[in-house]
This record gives C-alpha cells, sequence and structure tokens, in this order.
C-alpha cells in the first residue's frame, strides 16, 4: 500500500505538472500588464478553464492561421507583488537574468516565460509529490500536500521569471491552508496541530513583513503574502519544523546568490526571485516534518 501511495501521487504530480506550462506563460508578465491571453505569435490562448489550463500547443500556429496583431490583449491588469531580493541584507539576492552586471547597475528586463512544451515542470511536480507522500505516508495531510503541489510550483515558476507573487494565488493558497489543515485535523492519524499551523503562517507572515519594512526595496510583499501559507504548513510539524523550513530557504537563496556573485553573473545589488528558494525550504521542513511524525 505504501509503494501504491507512493506511485499514485507522482501520477498526480505529473498529471496536474502538464496542466501548469500555460499558467506559467500567462502569468509571467510585468507588473501593470495584462495577463497574457495570445501565443506569441498573437493567436489567442482557448481551452480547459478558460484556456488557463494545458500545456503550450497552439492549434493556431499549427494550422497557419494569421497571427493577429501584436498588443490586443484584452484581459483585465493584475496589479501586485514580489519585488525581488536584493543580495545585501537578509534575505540574500541576485539574479540569474544579469549576465556581465556591474554591483552598482540596475538589472535588465526579465525575460517572459517561453511558450513552449516542458518536461521539467511535470517531472519536478512528480518528484515533490512522490516525495511528500514517501514521507508523510497515509496521513490525511498528505491530501493537503497533494494539491499545494502544483500551485506551488506554478509560484516559483512566474517567480522565476518575472520576479512576482500574484496575489490570486498567494492570497487563496494561505486562506486554503488554514482551512484544509483544519479539516486534516479532526480526521484520525493527522501528523500535526492545527493551532500550530495557524501561529506558524503568524509567526513566519510577521517575520518577513519586519524585513518589508526594514528594507522594502529588497523584500518584495509578494513574498510576505506566500510566506503565511508556507508558515502554515512548516508550522502544523511544529516550530522546529517552520525554524528548519525558513532557514532553509534563507540559505539556498544566499548560496545561490553568493554563486553567481563567484562567477561574475550579478552584483551585491543585483536582485533574485526568493519565491522558489522559500518553496524550496518549506519541502524541505514538511519533508522533515512528516517524517518525525511517522
Amino acid at each position: 500500500m505504501y509503494v501504491t501511495l507512493i506511485v499514485v501521487a507522482a501520477l498526480w504530480g505529473g498529471a496536474t505538472g502538464l496542466l501548469l506550462p500555460r499558467a506559467a506563460y500567462r502569468l509571467s508578465v510585468e507588473p501593470e500588464q495584462a495577463w497574457r491571453g495570445s501565443c506569441p505569435a498573437g493567436h489567442p490562448i482557448t481551452g480547459p478553464a478558460g484556456g488557463w489550463l494545458g500545456g503550450t500547443r497552439c492549434a493556431g500556429c499549427e494550422a497557419g492561421v494569421p497571427a493577429r496583431t501584436p498588443g490586443t490583449e484584452t484581459e483585465r491588469p493584475a496589479p501586485d507583488d514580489a519585488a525581488p531580493t536584493p543580495l545585501a541584507p537578509a534575505p540574500l539576492a541576485t539574479t540569474e537574468a544579469v549576465t556581465a552586471v556591474e554591483p552598482d547597475e540596475p538589472r535588465p528586463p526579465v525575460a517572459p516565460a517561453a511558450y513552449a512544451p516542458s518536461v521539467l515542470i511535470p517531472l519536478l511536480t512528480a518528484l515533490s509529490c512522490a516525495a511528500l507522500a514517501a514521507a508523510t505516508g497515509p496521513r490525511p495531510e498528505l491530501a493537503v500536500w497533494l494539491l499545494f503541489t502544483p500551485f506551488a510550483v506554478l509560484l516559483a515558476l512566474v517567480d522565476r521569471h518575472v520576479h512576482r507573487l500574484p496575489d490570486q494565488l498567494t492570497l487563496p493558497l494561505a486562506a486554503a491552508a488554514a482551512v484544509l489543515l483544519g479539516v486534516a485535523a479532526l480526521l484520525p492519524a493527522a501528523g500535526g496541530s492545527w493551532p500550530s499551523a495557524l501561529l506558524g503562517g503568524v509567526a513566519l507572515g510577521a517575520c518577513y513583513f519586519v524585513l518589508f519594512l526594514i528594507n522594502p526595496n529588497g523584500m518584495g510583499f509578494g513574498d510576505v503574502k506566500l510566506a503565511l501559507s508556507l508558515g502554515v504548513a512548516l508550522g502544523w510539524y511544529g516550530w522546529q519544523v517552520l525554524f528548519v523550513g525558513a532557514f532553509a530557504g534563507f540559505l539556498l537563496g544566499a548560496l545561490y546568490g553568493l554563486g553567481l556573485i563567484l562567477l561574475r553573473r550579478a552584483g551585491r545589488k543585483s536582485s533574485i526571485p526568493f519565491g522558489p528558494f522559500m518553496i524550496t525550504g518549506a519541502l524541505i521542513g514538511i519533508l522533515l516534518g512528516g517524517l518525525a511524525a511517522a
């Protein structure tokens, strides 16, 4: 049964990962721009959920349909959110999109997501879900982790492409984490504590908010909103897991930024999207928490 659970989780991750590339492309726009409604050639994006779910196959391009004039996107703009995190005080940051940039120069515009098939996204989602199933086992919180994993991967992709964490994902994710873990706490064999999860969300969100107040040009407010949901998930397994997951995110971001500086691909005032490191650190913490609760 245990092996079956891991296989089912991996299949779930792979299937949901196949639906993410289109959403990642549409959400990967600069601030104040409309969500993308067409492929790079100008053909309208259609499909499940209003064209938000699926791969990057464009029927219009394959059929040779004439492209629409660029700049005719009609979808509503989405103001936000996460400014990148600088390399100086915590959290450290720089940007992989910068090459040969002097330390005091502003970073150039970040390239948008490519509208092309990706094997890496479903593979990453499948591996994450399989690892969570292996660490958590048949406990009720596993359903919550599996539901959240595709959204976490999507957030990491968008932040990596354009240094944004959209409110339309971060805020509902935080609310859903609190509600769903509350339901999981009522079921037999739950491995965590719901009050601890709620306190964890408040604590980690407050920590990031203080960092945002200290250096608003360095810590994006989207990171603060993401910290709410990650804090709830990490706090489910207790304060030690919360600390480990949060610290792992800062450490990974710092090491990545330091590596780019050593390779002379960025300077201390360059920036990286911090969301992927926050999410990876939270994954590490949840895996450890799940193993410890087994």
